[in-house]
């Protein structure tokens, strides 16, 4: 059953990295460039990439919740209260992603894509991309938290 657990972290750890990592490089570097650009590239920017992100990005983020709280559940009954806390940690951290994910950035990510696919720079797209990465932060601080406690999990 510890093996069981451990694996299911292994997996939530790789699936979480990869969306960690986007919304990382997002807040490190391409928030940054972004507002140095016009409106119009910026649109057209944002809705592609948000337009590939949306379709791709589900399955890694999603197996990675799954993992953490199968990892949080088989840690428990190998009873292992301590990587059980630390992987449920994971699990809510990442709920709260999806949360922000969902209410924030879902939102603006369909009104960009579909923007940048009819051609047309939104008179609000500036604002748009400001209320986008006001949560990017938040959202990768979360993500690599999550990493960090099932690291923890997997030596617990």
């Amino acid at each position: 059953m510890t093996l069981l657990a451990q694996l299911a972290a292994l997996v939530a750890i790789v699936s979480t990295a990869i969306v960690y990592g986007a919304d990382a490089f997002f807040a490190l570097v391409q928030r940054p460039a972004l507002a140095r650009v016009d409106d119009a590239t910026l649109t057209a920017v944002m809705g592609n990439v948000q337009r590939v992100a949306d379709r791709r990005m589900p399955a890694p983020g999603i197996i990675g919740i799954i993992a953490a709280a199968v990892a949080a559940v088989l840690a428990a009954l190998a009873g292992r209260p301590t990587a059980a806390a630390t992987a449920g940690a994971a699990f809510v951290l990442l709920a709260v992603w999806i949360l922000l994910y969902l209410r924030i950035s879902a939102p603006i990510n369909r009104k960009l894509t579909a923007a940048a696919a009819a051609h047309e720079t939104p008179a609000d797209a500036r604002a748009l991309q400001q209320n986008w990465d006001r949560i990017i932060a938040p959202r990768a601080i979360l993500q690599g938290l999550a990493v960090l406690a099932l690291g923890l999990s997997l030596i617990s």
